[in-house]
C-alpha cells in the first residue's frame, strides 16, 4: 500500500489502517490519502460496510449514535425498505479515512 506524503502515523492512525486492511483490504498499488474515501475509492458496501463499522465500534469504543448507514453506502442485495429509507436523503455521501480518523 502506497501512503500519501504527510499522512499521519501516530498509533491511532495505525491501528485504523490495521483494521481497514484486515477489514476490507487495502489496495497495494493505489495511494492512500486522507481523502480516500471507504465507499468510493476502496468499494467498500453492503455487509462488508457493516461488518467494518462494527469492527470500528468495537476496536474503538465508539458508539455511532448519529451513524446513517444509508448515507454512506448501498445495501447488500434487494431491501425492500430502501425507497422508503431512502426517501430525501439524495446521493451518497463519501466516507473518508480522515473522517474515520
Amino acid at each position: 500500500m502506497n501512503l500519501a506524503p504527510n499522512f499521519p502515523d501516530d498509533h491511532a492512525m495505525q491501528l485504523l489502517m490495521q483494521l481497514l486492511h484486515e477489514e476490507i483490504g487495502l489496495p497495494e498499488r493505489k495511494t492512500i490519502s486522507l481523502n480516500t474515501s471507504i465507499n468510493f475509492d476502496l468499494g467498500c458496501e453492503g455487509a462488508d460496510a457493516r461488518h467494518l463499522m462494527e469492527a470500528l465500534e468495537e476496536q474503538f469504543a465508539i458508539d455511532f449514535v448519529d451513524y446513517d448507514a444509508y448515507r454512506y453506502f448501498q445495501p447488500e442485495g434487494f431491501d425492500v425498505f430502501l425507497k422508503r429509507r431512502a426517501k430525501g436523503r439524495g446521493d451518497k455521501v463519501p466516507l473518508t479515512i480522515e473522517m474515520l480518523y
